[in-house]
Parts: C-alpha cells; structure tokens; sequence
C-alpha cells in the first residue's frame, strides 16, 4: 500500500505491506485473484507526487493479470475462472463526445488503475466488467502483463507517430514500453529501421541485440532524419535532442504521464528555426483507452510479442521500484504473486 508522497532516493521502502479484507465484487464488477503485476515508471510518478492519488491508502499497479474468482451484481458470471488482463484504463463516464468515439482515455472523469482505484500490487481485486480483458492463450501471465500498459500505450504512441512502413522511427529511452514497440515495429513495419537514443550503455546494447539499426546517446546525432520520435523518458532533455533529428514535417510523441521539473529549463533551448521550423510537431499520449489494450493484447497475441522480463515477489516491490528508479532497466520488471 501507498500512504503519501515520498522521495524514492531518501525512502527507499515507500510502499507499506499490509494484509486487508478481500475486495467484495460491486454491480458490474468482477473480483479477481491477481497471478502477476508488471512494474511501471508510473508508479514511480504516483509515489514522487508527479501523479498523485486523490486519497491514501491505495494499493499501487496497473499492468495485471488475474482470474476471475466472482462477479458482482449485473456482471457476466461466466466469466468465472477467465483469464483477464487490466491495465491503467479502470474506467470513464461513458457518455461524453470521448466516450462515445471511442477515446475514454480523454475523458474528464477518467479514473486510472492503482491511483483513483486500488490496484494489483495484491492477491485480489476488483474491476468494472469492462475494463477486464481477455488475454490470449499463446501468452503466460508474466509476458502478458507488461503488455496491458508498457505494450498499451506503446502501441498507442505507435499509432500517433503516423508513420508507413519504411519510415525511420526513432525512440528515445529504453525501457519498459521502448523495448516492446521496437518488437512492435519489427512485427507491423518490416521495412522500418528503429534508431535508439539512450543514455545508459546497456540499454543502447540491449536495444541493438533485438535489432535496432543504430544506437547512441541521447545528444548524438541520428545517422538519417526521422519521420517520427517516440519519447519513453522522463526527462526535458531528450525532448530537445529529439526535435534536432526530426526530418520536415517529422512528429515527435512523448510518451510520458508527467516529466521531472529537474531539467526544465532545457526547454530552454527549444529553438524555433533550429527545433520546430519547418512543420515538425510536438505530440502527447495521454493515458491509454480500451481500444488500445483490446487491439494490442490481439496483435501480441498473432504475433508472439513478449517483452523481456525479469520476476519477483511481491514481497520484493519496494526493491524493484528502488531499480527502477535508479535507471539502467533492461526489459520490464513483473511481480508473481504465487
């Protein structure tokens, strides 16, 4: 459980493990018994105060995979012993213009996973009906739950970059959801070449093992211009650095909830003629809809995408969120609560 704000560098144990009463399934809802919970930066951005939850406790995480133990008053009973994936979508209003077409993810009353509603850092949970979806039989739990956000929302900022087949793609960070679209990118462009730009040696290392055509640091200049930029990180400066290798009418998609105020002032140094000239354009991602996570865990599921993932406890979350906060991440970090 969170109880308040913290500073990961000074506190490294944020998160208080209690044991609570079993969630009771309300109308429209089902209970689940959670296997695996990914890890994601945004827990980190929940616990820092980037993202805060509106009220404490709360149990943190949104990349869960469970079984359906019971549903709730109105809900499909059917759906009992059904594998299912919930990711940062819990839930909208359903009835305003976003909604309707089919982007709940800007809707004002949008509540997310693990911040407005309790999350699967836990044993069980509970979730509207139609926020749970199936997961595919050819994925095991722990592949499949980095794929309800990092793979989500990857495949989102894929969709938003506009770009065709043989365009070059560029991604800034390595990470969690970086990993998965240049997986992504391999399966959907072919002829796309994915160009890396990080700061840590091991992930540009990581990134050319699973077929990056280039992979530098975030200052370095990209061998060609870019069509599109995908920017994983959480920081000011590669936003800037990615404008610079922005070929004309190049779309750079930042794919970030929050950015650290720590740098800024980089933004400083966003020149007009030298950064935005020439109908190059700043795009952002905002949370993930339904639709996402439904056409995602489909396509990873034709096409056998699965991160690269390492396992723990769910006793060991504060230890994971300690790694993940001081960088240098290979792959994506999933919790396994048996």
């Amino acid at each position: 459980m969170l109880e308040g704000i913290h500073d990961l560098l000074r506190e490294p144990e944020p998160l208080v493990l209690r044991e609570v009463p079993v969630p009771e399934p309300g109308p429209g809802e089902l209970l689940l018994r959670v296997l695996a919970c990914g890890v994601c930066h945004t827990e980190l951005d929940e616990i820092e105060g980037r993202t805060p939850p509106p009220a404490y406790p709360v149990i943190p995480g949104h990349e869960v995979v469970g079984l359906v133990e019971a549903a709730g008053p109105g809900a499909d009973g059917s759906r009992t012993g059904q594998r299912v994936g919930v990711g940062w979508f819990f839930s909208s209003c359903g009835s305003c213009e976003y909604c309707r077409e089919g982007n709940e993810n800007l809707c004002s009353e949008f509540r997310a996973t693990g911040r407005d509603a309790d999350g699967g850092y836990a044993r069980y949970m509970k979730v509207p009906e139609g926020s749970a979806f199936p997961i595919p039989e050819t994925l095991d739990e722990v592949s499949a739950a980095p794929l309800l956000c990092a793979g989500a929302i990857g495949y989102r900022s894929l969709r938003l970059t506009g770009i065709r087949d043989g365009d070059p793609l560029g991604l800034t960070g390595f990470g969690g959801s970086a990993h998965l679209v240049l997986k992504m990118v391999r399966a959907m462009y072919p002829a796309t070449e994915v160009f890396v730009f990080a700061r840590d040696p091991g992930e540009r290392d990581f990134a050319m093992e699973l077929g990056a055509a280039w992979a530098g640091d975030t200052s370095d200049t990209s061998p060609v211009p870019l069509r599109a930029v995908i920017d994983t990180t959480p920081a000011w400066k590669p936003v800037v650095e990615a404008m610079r290798n922005l070929a004309p009418k190049g779309r750079l998609v930042i794919n970030a909830i929050r950015k650290e105020d720590t740098d800024r002032s980089r933004l400083l140094e966003l020149d007009y003629a030298g950064h935005l000239w020439m109908e190059r354009e700043i795009k952002s991602v905002a949370n993930v809809s339904p639709r996402d996570i439904r056409e995602f865990l489909r396509v990873a599921g034709e096409e056998g995408l699965k991160p690269d993932t390492s396992r723990y406890s769910l006793e060991e979350a504060n230890r994971v969120l300690g790694e993940l906060r001081r960088g240098g991440v290979r792959g994506a970090k999933v919790l396994v609560m048996d």
